[in-house]
Formats: C-alpha cells, sequence, structure tokens
C-alpha cells in the first residue's frame, strides 16, 4: 500500500495514522470484521466459511476477535439480525480540538537549516502510527540517561537539543531516534554516543506548546492536514524536535517545536 501511494512505509502509516486516528494494522482488521457483519447478516455461510473469508485461520480465533470488538459472537449477532446496533467510529473527541486551535501553530515556518553535526546517544522504537507503539518505554529512558551525561559532550552549541527521527528503511515501521546535542566539532566521543551528521534542508518547522507528551498531535496535524493541502512533499530526510529552555515536559506552558523536512 506503501509503494502504491508512492510513500516510504513509516510515513504512508504516518499519514495513514493521523488521518484516521487508527494504525493501518487495525484498520484492516476492522474492515475485515466490518465485511464479516455483512455476510453474517446477508448470507447463509457457515461461521467457519466467514472466519475464512476475513482472512482467520480458525472459527475460534474469529470468535475471539469479534466478541472482543463488538461484545457479541458472530452466532450471538446472527441471531439478533436487523435488531444489532449499528457500529460506527468515534467522533474526534474536544481534547484533540482543544489542542489544534490552542495548543499549537497552523502555519509553519519555512525555511533552510544549515547542515549540523550532533553527537547524541541513540534507540530504535515504534512509534504511535504503529501497532507496536513502544514510544513511551524508549524515548524517556534515552533521555535520561543523556541528559544526565550531557557534560562529557566536548564543543557543544549552546541552546538547543535535538531529538533526531528517521526511518530504519523504507520496509519497516521502525524508527531510529537519536537525542543528541550540536557540536562545532566531534574529534571525540563519549563511550556509547555517537556522531550524526544531518544533512543542510528545507524544513517546515511547527510549534507545539503544552505537555510533550502530546507532541503527536501536533505531528498528526502536520501530517494529516497541512502536508497533504500545502503543495510540498517530505524530502525523506530526519524530522527534528527541537528543545530550549522554554520546554519543560510537565508542564502545560511548555514549549518545543517539531520540524519536517520538505521540498
Amino acid at each position: 500500500m506503501a509503494r502504491e501511494a508512492g510513500l516510504s512505509q513509516w510515513h504512508y502509516q504516518r499519514i495513514f495514522k493521523a488521518l484516521t486516528k487508527e494504525t493501518l494494522k487495525d484498520y484492516i482488521r476492522a474492515r475485515r470484521l466490518a465485511n464479516a457483519l455483512e455476510k453474517l447478516l446477508e448470507s447463509r455461510l457457515g461461521i467457519l466459511d466467514i472466519a475464512l473469508l476475513a482472512g482467520y485461520q480458525s472459527q475460534e480465533a474469529f470468535t475471539r476477535a469479534f466478541k472482543e470488538r463488538y461484545a457479541l459472537t458472530p452466532n450471538e449477532f446472527r441471531r439478533r439480525g436487523r435488531r444489532n446496533l449499528i457500529v460506527r467510529k468515534l467522533k474526534m473527541d474536544g481534547d484533540y480540538l482543544l489542542h489544534l486551535h490552542q495548543n499549537m501553530e497552523h502555519v509553519p515556518e519555512l525555511g533552510a537549516r544549515p547542515a549540523m553535526v550532533l553527537v547524541g546517544m541513540h534507540t530504535r522504537f515504534y512509534g504511535s502510527d504503529s501497532d507496536k507503539n513502544n514510544l513511551g518505554q524508549q524515548l524517556p529512558r534515552l533521555w535520561e540517561c543523556f541528559i544526565a551525561r550531557l557534560g562529557e559532550v566536548e564543543h557543544t552549541v549552546p541552546g538547543y537539543c535535538y531529538g533526531v527521527v528517521w526511518p530504519v528503511s523504507g520496509d519497516s515501521d521502525e524508527l531510529e531516534y537519536y537525542a543528541a546535542i550540536e557540536v562545532r566539532q566531534a574529534d571525540s566521543l563519549p563511550a556509547g554516543m555517537q556522531r550524526i551528521e544531518i544533512p543542510a534542508a528545507q524544513y517546515a518547522t511547527f510549534l507545539h506548546c503544552g505537555l510533550g507528551k502530546l507532541v503527536d498531535r501536533t505531528v498528526d496535524f502536520i501530517y494529516s492536514n497541512w502536508l497533504c493541502q500545502s503543495g510540498h512533499r517530505h524530502s525523506g530526510g530526519p524530522d527534528l524536535e527541537i528543545y530550549d529552555a522554554s520546554f519543560d515536559p510537565l508542564s502545560e506552558r511548555s514549549q518545543m517545536r517539531y520540524a519536517i523536512p520538505v521540498v
């Protein structure tokens, strides 16, 4: 599906999650179950046949997934017939809409960013757009370790720290992440740290206000709204989280910036 859209797997999943509020895997599973609803009502196919058509290997696995989603077994659903309630997708909630109106800038700052050399610590993770999401386990721990060792980095450019987000490859939704700081030169590296070269590029930079853990709401807007109608496309380079003294992860008055490379 990503190839059909002309995007890398990660960028496709990022945009899909931002638009639909669910991962691609969850969406496909939900569509298969929704199609099964129709077959249960409209056909005389057996439950096993419907399970196999929905991509399940057994009636038991299909029944388990069906009941988890609809709180009824397929047999119970079929017996109720047209008396079943129609299943509808949830609407965007008030918190998300409030965030769009109060906690971010809808128009980014567009401009060239020069090449940078960073030094930082690295991990891999799956983002909120993946059904394997482990962002909450990986990134806070990485930043805690990096900040504790920040004094070991030589020749730093003061003022900013950076989170660098890079897809592992076009065929994976796993992400490379670096917690880093810019340096004037990187002659020697502290143990366990790496040199990261960020090429010069044109970036669209958005202000995010509020709790740092809610930055995904801002990123969702960037990918699902602004990017789709901006006349720009993502270059495939790294996204940047930009932190300065106005960032406080526990404060609703906190500020940070999220930047995507565009052409």
